[in-house]
């Protein structure tokens, strides 16, 4: 993790560029002594895009599967295949009349 002043960007591109390119890390970019932006290489910038939405993703089938737990642990009837796909059927048949 590198942190430089606000002026390196202007001052040193080149330099700034080539560090994010070849070690995937992050500039910290400070103005007035402050944090202010940090600078990514495009490729480490969409590999931290697509972590985020494999984490949203995971999260979200963790929600569902703790809902199903839940929902499983309140209704502990279970059903033969045959008996689930004729309730699947009438509940389609009733959704199809209702729209």
């Amino acid at each position: 993790m590198k942190i430089k002043p606000s002026s390196y960007i202007r001052n040193d591109y080149a330099d700034l560029s080539s560090y994010c390119r070849e070690t995937g890390e992050p500039v910290y970019l400070t103005k007035n002594g402050e944090g202010d932006i940090v600078a990514l290489s495009v490729d480490a910038y969409e590999q931290l895009q697509n972590r985020i939405k494999n984490l949203e993703a995971k999260l979200f089938l963790m929600r569902e599967f703790k809902n199903a737990e839940e929902y499983n642990h309140l209704h502990q009837r279970t059903y033969t295949q045959q008996e689930a796909e004729e309730l699947l059927e009438v509940y389609l048949s009733e959704k199809e009349a209702r729209e």
